[in-house]
Order: structure tokens, then sequence, then C-alpha cells
């Protein structure tokens, strides 16, 4: 221990002698470690912020959408034809097809500028049944959600988002006023409705955002806004939203799903869908999967720097050893073993890496704040990252302090107190 201690205090006096060079020195290893720390941060941020999306929506969820128009050898994007009714949300609400789900909400979206006198903004209007809101859980900051005798008489009303009720009327209670809903398709129809409710503030998730949207009677957009028929004629729907009755069911109701959808359809199980089921435990899998290969990845990135700061350490005790060779010629001569001058080498880079590691998880902890609080995007220091940073900064020190330090304990007593 005595050894060791007298090795580590020739190596701590053998830093203090040269302090610009060992705080240069250092300084590779601080940005590596600062780097693996803030972009750890930053990714393990990111994948919190999914998941947390996708789970305020709820994980029970299933949607379906039409499938994909072909004209000649193009195929159009997913959602793109019009081979969902209004019967088939029907057929998917029937416990006796579906029996694992709690609920079916279909609805029919599309853009529209909405005018309130000398204001205006466009957005998506979607028509909704009573039990939208439950699914896709809404609450309403005053008045009432859309009800099933407003569907029935295909009534001019609307519910506001949050955010649209804020752009349209500032602080102004917007229950009972009157908005113009011009559609922006082919049809060009206007209609003017009455405000019957405002949403609270739900916030943006990954398939919606009921925020900025305005909802109204799913047989008013598609009758009296929007041109909402195929071509025989039957009320088509956007998308059919569904909730099993527990995450533990999303499967069982996907494959009930399909069964049924492909008997109101005349599809055999071996024809290719018309439609696309998905369910937000699938995208949380897969959402989980990519986040975890985008934080190796930056994970790896942040390595890369703290390697070069490692060979800055190697680089700069190299030249030490060149410096200090009568030093190490005469520490030989008096009694010193090739083991302690191999430790006080090594002690000399451990403690620089293990320094500049310590200053690096500060940074990179400080970067992650500042990331965080700026609203860019979120970030969330783990003591994984912490841990892995510092461990890394420590060996890649040990590591690249070997050469440095084996050419110093090899060195013969005789040639190196003759070096000039």
């Amino acid at each position: 221990m005595k050894g060791l201690a007298d090795n580590t205090r020739v190596a701590v006096d053998g830093l203090l002698a040269n302090k610009l060079r060992s705080g240069l020195t250092m300084l590779g290893v601080v940005i590596g470690v600062a780097a693996v720390v803030a972009l750890l941060s930053i990714g393990q941020g990111a994948s919190a912020s999914i998941t947390e999306r996708i789970e305020s929506a709820g994980t029970n969820l299933l949607f379906v959408s039409p499938g994909s128009m072909n004209r000649g050898p193009v195929r159009g994007p997913m959602g793109s034809a019009t081979t969902l009714t209004f019967n088939d949300a029907d057929a998917l609400a029937d416990p006796a097809n579906v029996p694992d789900a709690s609920s079916v909400a279909p609805e029919f979206s599309s853009r529209a500028q909405i005018i309130v006198g000398n204001n205006n903004t466009n957005v998506s209007v979607t028509g909704v049944t009573p039990e939208y809101a439950e699914v896709l859980g809404l609450s309403m900051a005053e008045g009432e959600f859309v009800s099933d005798s407003n569907v029935n008489r295909r009534s001019t009303v609307a519910v506001l988002g949050s955010g649209v009720a804020e752009e349209l009327f500032g602080g102004v209670d917007p229950l009972g006023s009157k908005i113009k809903i011009a559609s922006t398709d082919a049809s060009g129809r206007r209609l003017l409705v009455t405000v019957v409710g405002v949403l609270e503030e739900k916030g943006e998730s990954m398939l919606s955002d009921p925020d900025s949207s305005v909802f109204v009677p799913i047989t008013t957009a598609q009758n009296r806004l929007f041109d909402g028929r195929n071509a025989r004629g039957e009320p088509i729907v956007s998308r059919i939203n569904v909730a099993a009755r527990s995450d533990d069911l999303t499967d069982a109701v996907s494959e009930q799903i399909d069964a049924t959808l492909r008997g109101t359809h005349g599809l055999a199980s071996t024809d290719d869908a018309d439609f696309n089921v998905m369910s937000l435990s699938d995208l949380l899998e897969v959402a989980t999967e990519v986040t975890t290969i985008m934080q190796a990845f930056l994970g790896l990135i942040a390595g890369i720097s703290l390697i070069v700061g490692g060979i800055g350490i190697m680089n700069i005790m190299l030249v030490s050893v060149t410096e200090r060779t009568r030093e190490i010629g005469l520490r030989k001569a008096v009694g010193a073993r090739q083991s302690d001058v191999l430790s006080q080498f090594l002690i000399e880079a451990v403690m620089l890496s293990a320094l500049g590691g310590l200053l690096g998880v500060v940074s990179g902890l400080a970067v992650a704040k500042a990331v965080d609080m700026s609203g860019l995007m979120a970030a969330r220091p783990s003591v994984f990252a912490v841990v892995l940073a510092f461990v890394a900064a420590v060996v890649v020190g040990l590591v690249f302090g070997v050469m440095p330090a084996s050419r110093a304990s090899e060195l013969s007593p005789i040639e190196a107190l003759r070096y000039e």
C-alpha cells in the first residue's frame, strides 16, 4: 500500500507540474463524456416522450382504416380508399361479432376553414358519434359533446378543441356562438353551426390532435359538409376506433375485427384485406424498438468522441515519457522497480481520465438540463448513462495509458540517464 501511495503522490506531482497540459489533455475526455451523457439523456427523453404519447391514448385502442387505392400500377397511401362504411362500424359494434370490444366509434374527417367574424383558421373537422369521446378519452371543459339526437337529426352543432376555441374566441365564452365551416373539398359546401361544447386540453397524441380539431355529428359531416358517400351511395367513414375491454384482449379484438370485416366485405381468409387494423400496443412495441436503436446509435457517436479523448491522453503521455526520461532513469537508479514506474504513469493516465470524466458528467448533465428547459426536445438523464460514461472514461484512460506506461517502465536506467 505504501508503494501505491508513493506512486500516486509522484503521479499527482507530475500532473501538477504541467497544469495547462494536463487540463488540455482532460478536455478531450470531458467532451467525450459530456457527449455520452447528453446524447443518451436526449435519446432517453425522446423515447419516454414517444411512449407517453402512445400510452396517453390508451394501449387498449385499435384503429381500423381503409385500404389503399390503386390507380393502374400506382398504389396509393393506406387509407386512400373508401372501403369502410358506416355499416362496417355497426357490424363491429355488435357484441355477437366483436365480444371483447367495449366501445366502437366511427369517424369521418376532412379539412375545412372555420370562420368567426374576421377570424378564421384551417383545421380538421371530424364527424363523430357520442362514443368517440369515451374511446379517445376526451373530457368537456364546458357544454356537452355530440349526442345521439344530434347524429340522428344531422344537427348543425359543433364541439371545439381547446386550441381552436382559444384561437377563434380568445377569452370570450364560445358556447351558443355561430361559426361557419367552409369545406375545402370539391363540393365547396358551407354550413353555419352552433357551438355546444369546448373540450378540455388533451395534447397531441400519435394519431390525433383534438385540441386543434372541430367535432360535428358524423351524419352532418357525411351529408351536409363533405362528400361522405361511396359510388354505391353508402355513407363512408375515415376510421373506426375500437376500444378493447383490456390491454390483454387487443390481439383477440384484432382477430375479431378482421373476421367481421372480411365477412361484410365478402373476402376469404386468403384474400388481401381492403382495410388495415392497427393497435397502439403494436405501435408502442415498434416505437420502443426504434428508440432503442436510436439510443444505441447516439451512444456510439458519443463513444467515438470519448475514444478520441483517449488517443489524446496516450499522445500526451508519450510526450511526457520522452520529456521525463532522465527522471525515470534517476528513479530506477535509486531503486525504483519497473512495476513502480509502470503504475506511476498508469495512475497519471487514470487520474486524467477520471477527473475529465467527472467534469464531463457535470457538463453533460448541464447540457441535458438546458436542452430540456429549452422546450425543443425532452432530455431525461439516467443513472445508467452517468455511470456508463464515467466508467468508460476511466477504462479509456487505463487502456490508452498502458502503452506510454510500458514504454516508461522498460527504459534502461543507464540509457535514460544519458538522455539529453
